[in-house]
C-alpha cells in the first residue's frame, strides 16, 4: 500500500487555499501599491509587507507583553501631547486613548505580529503599532477598520513622530517595565541567601583562596556574601534606570524636530513619566540622543554584571556540593532528578548549571549591544532591533531563572556540619589564627610537621600540649575565630 501522507497534503493545501479565497478582505494601499488584507485583521498594509519579508524568529512584538504595552503607552502620550499643543482634536484623542488603554490592559496583543528581527531600523514594528490602533480606535468609535478618514495611522498615530524617536523610546519603556519585575525576583533570590547566611552563622568551615585552604570562616558569612554580592548588583540594575529614562520623543527623523509642534516634545516626556510613574526626561539635545545607545549600552552593562555576579556564585555551590565522596561537600543541593542514563546514583547540580547557561546568554547578548550600538552610522542606528531582542531575552531568561533557582535550589540548601568540622581540624589553614597565642616562628613549625605528618595542626597542639582544652574551645569560637566579636 502507497504513503497517503502526500494526498493528504495535496487536499490540506487545497483546504487552506479555498479558506484565504473565501475570506473576506478590504482593500489597503501604501507607496508599493494596493494589497488585500483579511477584514477582520487590525494591522494594515505595511505590517503585512513586514510579516512577509520578516519570517525569521517566530517570535513576535507580542512575545513580550511588556514591549506591546510600551508603544501604547509612547502612543498615547504623544496623542496627549498633540492634544495639549492643539494639532490633535478631542474627538480623535478621546478614540486613540480608549485604544491604547485596551492594549495597556493586554487586550488586542495578538495583533503585534512583526518578528522582532526585522530591518528598516524598527519601522515595520512602529507601523505596526499605528495601525492596529488606529484600527482599534476605529471600531471602539463605530467605525470599519480600515476608514482611514477619520482615524489614518500616519496622520493620526504617528502626529510629530518617527520611528527614530517612538521606536527606542518603546524599547527603553518597556526595559523599564520589566525592570521592575526582575529587580523584585533578584531581591527574592538575595534574601534567600541571607536567610541561608543567618542559618548557618554558628557552622565555622575552612575559608579558600586559589582553591587552597585560606583562614576560617563561617559558612553563614560565606552565604551573606553572596547575598550582599547580588545586591550591588541589584543596586547597580535601578542605577542604570536613570540612562533610560532619557527619551528622544519629538526628535522625529535625525533630532532636529521637522514635523513636530512647538512644545510638543517637552509635554511628551512629561505624559510618558505620569503614565509610568519614571522619571522620564527628554534628552537636552535629541540628534546626540536619536544617535547615541547609552542607555542601552549601560543597562545591558547591568544585567551582564549581575550575570557575571550570579554565575560565579552559581559555580560556587557547584563546588562546594561536589561530591559525595571525592568532592567538597560541604553542603547539599535538593536532589531534583536522576543525574545520569548510565551511572546509578548519581545526582547533579541542575539548579547552578541552569543558572549558568543563562548568566552565559545574558554575558553573549550584551555583546550583542556592543557591537549594535557602535555599529549605527551618522544620525540614526538601523541595529536597535537586535540590541532590544539581547536585552529583552536577557530580562525574560532572568525573570524566568531566579525564582527556580530560589525555591529548586537556594531554599532548600543543608550544611554537611561533621564536613566541616573535619575540615577545620585537618586543615594547616587554622594555624593562622594561632599566631597571635604561639607565634609565628612556632606556628610555622607547627604547619610544617602538619603537611609532613598529615596529621591535623589541633591534633599535634593536643599531643605536644600546647594549648588547654579551654583555650582551644576559646579559640575555635566562630565568633572569635571569624572577627564577629
Amino acid at each position: 500500500m502507497k504513503p497517503i501522507h502526500g494526498s493528504i497534503a495535496i487536499c490540506c493545501f487545497s483546504f487552506v487555499c479555498i479558506s484565504l479565497s473565501a475570506q473576506q478582505t478590504r482593500t489597503e494601499k501604501d507607496l508599493l501599491g494596493e494589497k488585500q488584507i483579511a477584514s477582520n485583521a487590525y494591522y494594515g498594509v505595511q505590517t503585512a509587507r513586514a510579516l512577509e519579508n520578516f519570517q525569521i524568529s517566530g517570535m513576535t512584538t507580542a512575545f513580550y507583553p511588556d514591549y506591546v504595552k510600551a508603544f501604547a503607552i509612547v502612543k498615547l502620550a504623544a496623542a496627549r501631547a498633540n492634544a495639549d499643543v492643539g494639532r490633535l482634536s478631542k474627538e480623535k484623542l478621546s478614540a486613540i486613548e480608549k485604544a491604547c488603554e485596551a492594549v495597556m490592559a493586554g487586550k488586542y496583543h495578538d495583533q503585534f505580529l512583526v518578528d522582532l528581527y526585522q530591518g528598516g531600523a524598527g519601522t515595520s514594528a512602529n507601523m505596526n503599532a499605528n495601525e492596529v490602533l488606529a484600527n482599534i480606535a476605529l471600531e471602539l468609535s463605530g467605525k470599519k477598520k480600515g476608514d482611514y478618514h477619520h482615524i489614518e495611522p500616519h496622520d493620526d498615530l504617528n502626529m510629530g513622530q518617527s520611528t527614530n524617536d517612538t521606536y527606542p523610546t518603546a524599547i527603553k519603556i518597556a526595559l523599564l517595565l520589566h525592570n521592575d519585575k526582575l529587580v523584585k525576583e533578584a531581591t527574592a533570590l538575595s534574601a534567600a541567601f541571607h536567610k541561608k547566611g543567618d542559618e548557618f552563622k554558628n557552622l565555622l568551615k575552612m575559608g579558600r583562596t586559589e582553591g587552597q585552604d585560606a583562614v576560617p570562616m563561617t559558612l553563614g558569612q560565606e552565604f551573606h556574601a553572596f547575598g550582599n554580592q547580588l545586591d550591588a548588583e541589584i543596586t547597580a540594575m535601578k542605577k542604570s534606570e536613570s540612562f533610560l529614562c532619557e527619551q528622544n520623543m519629538g526628535a522625529t527623523a535625525i533630532g532636529t524636530g521637522i514635523t513636530a509642534s512647538p512644545g510638543y516634545a517637552e509635554k511628551c516626556a512629561d505624559h510618558l513619566a505620569k503614565i509610568t510613574g519614571k522619571p522620564i526626561i527628554m534628552s537636552k539635545d535629541l540628534i546626540a540622543a536619536t544617535s547615541s545607545q547609552q542607555g542601552f549600552v549601560i543597562y545591558s552593562s547591568a544585567l551582564k554584571s549581575f550575570a557575571i555576579a550570579l554565575s560565579k556564585i552559581s559555580s560556587d555551590l557547584i563546588f562546594l556540593a561536589s561530591g559525595p565522596r571525592t568532592g567538597i561537600f560541604e553542603i547539599n543541593l535538593p536532589a531534583l532528578q536522576p543525574g545520569s542514563s548510565i551511572m546509578p546514583g548519581k545526582v547533579n547540580p541542575v539548579m547552578p548549571e541552569l543558572m549558568n547557561e543563562v548568566c552565559f546568554k545574558v554575558i553573549g547578548n550584551d555583546l550583542t549591544v556592543t557591537l549594535a550600538a557602535h555599529s549605527g552610522l551618522l544620525q540614526l542606528n538601523a541595529f536597535e532591533p537586535v540590541e532590544a531582542i539581547a536585552i529583552m531575552e536577557s530580562q525574560g531568561l532572568l525573570y524566568k531563572s531566579l525564582p527556580l533557582f530560589r525555591k529548586n535550589c537556594i531554599e532548600g540548601i543543608t550544611a554537611n556540619e561533621k564536613i566541616l568540622t573535619k575540615y577545620i581540624e585537618q586543615s594547616v589553614g587554622i594555624v593562622t589564627a594561632l599566631n597571635p597565642v604561639l607565634g609565628y616562628e612556632k606556628t610555622t613549625e607547627l604547619a610544617k610537621e602538619a603537611l609532613q605528618s598529615g596529621k591535623g595542626i589541633l591534633q599535634l597542639i593536643r599531643e605536644k600540649k600546647l594549648l588547654t582544652e579551654d583555650q582551644i574551645k576559646k579559640l575555635l569560637d566562630p565568633a572569635t575565630l571569624t572577627g564577629q566579636k
